[in-house]
């Protein structure tokens, strides 16, 4: 089974890692990595400029509905940025993936 890469946005570090903690605990993802970013975007029309979080996350692909909502019931924007993308991993990688998240 191939795995999907889950990217979010987060406001800040502390946020973050609460919500891998608890996709990590639930065993939904394998693992994320947490990069900080300068996000420009236009919000209620006005355009905003911010520091953010941005998290890639491995999961499988069975995982997308859960892992969404998960992340969108512990986050604290209106509208967060959950994006699904469909990956192809090396085979020791994909099947540690597998080994590591629950169905």
């Amino acid at each position: 089974m191939n795995p999907i890469i889950i990217y979010a946005t987060h406001p800040n570090l502390k946020t973050a890692k609460k919500i891998i903690r608890a996709l990590l605990s639930r065993r939904l993802i394998a693992c994320a990595n947490l990069f900080p970013v300068h996000s420009t975007y236009r919000w209620k029309n006005k355009i905003v400029n911010s520091k953010e979080i941005v998290s890639i996350i491995k999961t499988k692909s069975v995982n997308w509905s859960k892992v969404k909502s998960e992340i969108t019931k512990l986050h604290p924007y209106e509208t967060p940025c959950i994006i699904k993308i469909n990956a192809e991993a090396n085979k020791g990688f994909a099947d540690w993936i597998n080994e590591e998240v629950k169905k």
